[in-house]
């Protein structure tokens, strides 16, 4: 063989050799998905997360691709179906199910629904090829450039572009089609007649529902319900329109700042105990049987406890108080206080102790504390009087409404059911409180 030849054939192995290492290389890596029944991928630096979902809320006025917007752990996304966006078919699921593909572009969370997500494929980046006018169903601009990998070929978008358009050296997001659809985002919906606020005001409730219930598990209902209102009503003309929704547990709490009842997580004050006395109705029998779920670590048990002892002096008190906090259920049945922290309607029913003054055995005795979650049933006896300040609230709605049945199920006739300043029932309930004692007897 001449010299050149194997010059020649050496350079040719090299070439060979060199193109072998680049595809073995992996220095970009996509996720793969499905639109229309053909393969793209995005690059995985702006994928987020993925996720499944069935219900989005309609934004009023928005490009006829976007379906709506989700709460995503207390963040409120917009959704684009990428499918309507490129005017692909789109498939229709048996689960309800749509998957998506949850991206960041620079500060923004976009959601973006596909038929299936596949996989991560890792490709060399010297490998894709620039996109070609065949692609005809997408419009080139969108497209970053192709690739093949194990036989399949895959589209990668330019979701950059697709999400944000150039100005001033800086990525501004937003979402524009050369056609008349625009997307436009919720917070920056321009309404210009009453219908069109009330609607807007409504989608913004909807959204602040959500992010209540994802981000203190507080969850708007008929028991609520006027709280909710009111106070959103309040909340709306102190923020400002970009402002207004829940961005964090931080605006949560803020929210319910007003919510709880007066007294939480410590003892009752005089004032307050003594308005729980007066709203007590008469008791037919002398035997009083108590329940008081979400005790907590007692302060709200013992006060009730003495305001009960004073209402009902001669009669057998006994109260089931429980709570899923098993530390503080724990240490509830053994507390000492300092006697200046302690109410002047409790004074009378405590003892000093070794360690501070304790409840006396007339207190004490009355009470068993028990560990016990909501969700689950709890074995008790007919019931005179059920103690149940805020918690309901935090309760799913079917567990709301389990629980209002469970009442009128335990019960006595003209039993009463306590619960928090800004809860209240109705259907076969009336009320006997006054604000702030919620109280409530059945009319069966």
């Amino acid at each position: 063989m001449a010299a050149t030849e194997i010059k020649d054939l050496a350079k040719v192995n090299a070439d060979l050799q060199l193109q072998k290492e680049r595809v073995e290389t992996v220095d970009f890596k996509i996720i793969t998905f499905s639109l229309g029944g053909k393969d793209y991928g995005v690059d995985i630096m702006n994928v987020k997360e993925i996720a499944k979902a069935d219900k989005f809320t309609y934004v009023p006025n928005a490009a006829s691709f976007v379906k709506g917007v989700y709460n995503l752990r207390g963040d409120i996304i917009p959704i684009i179906d990428l499918r309507s966006f490129f005017h692909l078919p789109v498939e229709k699921k048996s689960d309800g199910l749509e998957n998506m593909l949850i991206l960041r572009i620079e500060d923004r969370v976009y959601g973006t629904v596909v038929d299936k997500i596949d996989k991560v494929i890792g490709i060399n980046s010297s490998s894709v090829q620039p996109p070609h006018p065949i692609f005809g169903d997408i419009n080139i601009k969108y497209i970053n450039g192709v690739v093949e990998k194990d036989g399949n070929l895959y589209v990668i978008l330019d979701v950059i572009r697709i999400f944000s358009q150039h100005e001033d050296d800086k990525q501004k997001v937003r979402m524009q089609e050369n056609t008349t659809d625009n997307f436009v985002p919720p917070a920056a919906s321009v309404t210009q007649n009453p219908e069109q606020k009330a609607v807007a005001a409504d989608t913004a409730l909807g959204f602040i529902k959500e992010s209540l219930a994802a981000l203190k598990h507080f969850y708007a209902s008929g028991i609520n319900d006027m709280w909710v209102h009111r106070r959103f009503i309040d909340w709306n003309a102190t923020h400002v329109e970009s402002d207004i929704q829940l961005r964090n547990a931080s605006d949560a709490e803020e929210f319910l700042a007003d919510f709880s009842s007066p007294c939480t997580n410590m003892f009752w004050d005089d004032e307050y105990a003594d308005m729980i006395k007066n709203t007590l109705p008469d008791m037919p029998s002398n035997s009083i049987q108590v329940w008081n779920p979400g005790c907590g670590k007692g302060y709200e048990t013992y006060s009730f406890a003495c305001v009960l002892r004073n209402r009902y002096p001669d009669a057998r008190i006994k109260i089931w108080a429980s709570d899923n906090d098993i530390l503080a259920i724990s240490n509830a049945p053994n507390m000492s206080f300092d006697l200046n922290e302690v109410p002047e309607y409790c004074r009378s029913f405590m003892s000093n102790g070794k360690n501070g003054y304790v409840f006396k055995p007339i207190i004490k005795d009355s009470i068993v504390f028990e560990y016990h979650d909501i969700v689950n049933e709890m074995q008790l006896p007919e019931l005179d009087i059920i103690l149940m300040r805020d918690l309901l609230s935090h309760l799913p709605v079917p567990g709301q409404d389990k629980q209002v049945a469970y009442f009128s199920e335990k019960l006595k006739k003209n039993g009463v059911v306590i619960l928090g300043k800004n809860e209240t029932i109705s259907d076969n309930w009336r009320s006997i409180g006054q604000t702030p004692v919620s109280a409530f007897m059945c009319n069966e």
